[in-house]
């Protein structure tokens, strides 16, 4: 019966933790330079901004996945066979193309490996990459624009109205700790 009563406290004591410290815990999971310097200089601005390319072009897994997915150098190379080939940074992406490597990208996001978030069920609620990602279309460097830690999701989550498939309007989406912590 102690044992159980102090491994309860324990849990306690954790859950509280975790809820109050979500920003410091979590910040072991956020890179200490917010705008990374990745191998191919590539500009979102020129990109997404200028060009209009719309986030899931290269993104492709956004709306089906968990994940976003980090475009494959064969999608950059659709364009790039023809675009822009004598740029330095055009001349570094063929080069990852004929070694058949794929580019060791930074991730300016990531989240711990205990968290599920499915991009796929946010898109089709509707979000825009943009209201966790910041304006990228603006950015040529991309830099983190939100902490994503607990808080800040809940926030979000408390306090939106969003449309359903259906076409009806609701409020946050309810949630439970089971939804996000796997």
């Amino acid at each position: 019966m102690q044992r159980i009563f102090l491994g309860a406290i324990v849990v306690v004591i954790a859950i509280t933790a975790g809820v109050t410290g979500a920003k410091n815990i979590s910040s072991k999971y956020i890179f200490s330079e917010i705008a990374p310097t990745q191998p191919i200089n590539f500009s979102h601005k020129i990109h997404a901004g200028d060009n209009k390319i719309a986030c899931q072009f290269c993104h492709i897994y956004a709306r089906r996945s968990k994940v976003s997915g980090v475009p494959p150098v064969q999608r950059c190379m659709g364009c790039h066979k023809v675009e822009r080939v004598d740029s330095p940074e055009i001349k570094k992406l063929t080069s990852y193309w004929i070694n058949k490597k794929p580019i060791p990208w930074i991730k300016v996001y990531d989240v711990a490996d205990y968290i599920y978030f499915p991009h796929n069920r946010h898109i089709k609620a509707g979000l825009r990459c943009q209201e966790c990602h910041g304006p990228v279309e603006t950015m040529a460097k991309v830099r983190k624009e939100n902490e994503l830690v607990m808080g800040w999701c809940l926030e979000c989550h408390r306090n939106r109205e969003f449309t359903g498939p259906d076409g009806i309007k609701r409020s946050g989406p309810k949630w439970d700790c089971w939804d996000c912590h796997i």
